[in-house]
């Protein structure tokens, strides 16, 4: 099937997502919501676009939109720019403190507005944090409260048993929203804190003891090999096709 995208056409195949098309042909599209390892969401409506099938024209979030039939799309018309505009502008007074709404406020060409900035909040509520916690298994963490009280966080803002202290959704979040503290040996994140653990081989933090303790109950053979970092698992499995090559 082939579609066209900003006058560019290339072939798809049927069902692929209008974003990951348009990547593929190196075409950008702005995202807040989005991450390769989840797929779209549709909460930050960023990715907007234009798609024209015959007469009919409809705006749909590219992150979402499985591509069925012949279409054009259009990426950065005055209408989609303008939409994007004011999202940025939108989350810019919802998380000010925010690095990353910084910058795409004066990308954007926004302007100053009657609307109250909520002062020194960095979360953008893109749940990329809730989507990496669930993929970790632990769900430690969700919105709570609704309308503009609406945040991530904990139950009752305690510290959770789910929680494993990981930390993906630190790592993923884009916005820099969620604080995490590290000292040599513990880790302080979601009112909790949390032991570290060290490679045995060269002293890097591995995880948590908690994160550690979660993917032995989830493997059917429980090894110590979890307690090597990356780095020196591979220098291990080096040695061990060196001395097979060797036999």
């Amino acid at each position: 099937m082939r579609i066209k995208i900003d006058g560019i056409e290339l072939e798809v195949q049927p069902g692929e997502i209008l974003l990951n098309a348009a990547r593929r042909a190196g075409i950008t599209i702005p995202t807040l919501c989005y991450h390769e390892a989840f797929g779209g969401q549709g909460h930050c409506r960023m990715c907007l676009v234009e798609v024209r099938k015959g007469a009919e024209v409809k705006l749909v979030a590219s992150c979402t939109y499985p591509i069925n039939e012949e279409v054009e799309v259009k990426t950065r018309t005055p209408v989609v720019e303008k939409i994007r505009q004011n999202i940025v502008m939108l989350l810019y007074k919802e998380a000010p403190a925010s690095e990353i709404m910084q910058k795409m406020y004066v990308e954007y060409g926004c302007e100053a507005n009657l609307l109250e900035p909520n002062e020194g909040e960095r979360c953008i509520l893109c749940r990329l944090c809730v989507k990496a916690c669930e993929k970790m298994g632990a769900s430690a963490i969700s919105a709570v409260f609704r309308g503009t009280s609406k945040r991530i966080g904990t139950p009752y803002d305690e510290a959770s048993a789910d929680c494993i202290g990981c930390a993906a959704c630190a790592q993923i979040c884009p916005a820099g929203a969620i604080e995490v503290r590290e000292t040599s040996d513990t880790r302080t994140i979601w009112h909790r804190d949390f032991e570290l653990v060290r490679c045995k081989e060269c002293g890097r933090v591995v995880g948590t003891k908690e994160q550690l303790d979660y993917l032995r109950s989830k493997l059917d053979r429980i090894t110590s090999d979890y307690e090597v970092c990356d780095v020196c698992r591979r220098h291990q499995a080096a040695k061990r096709l060196k001395d097979y090559v060797r036999q």
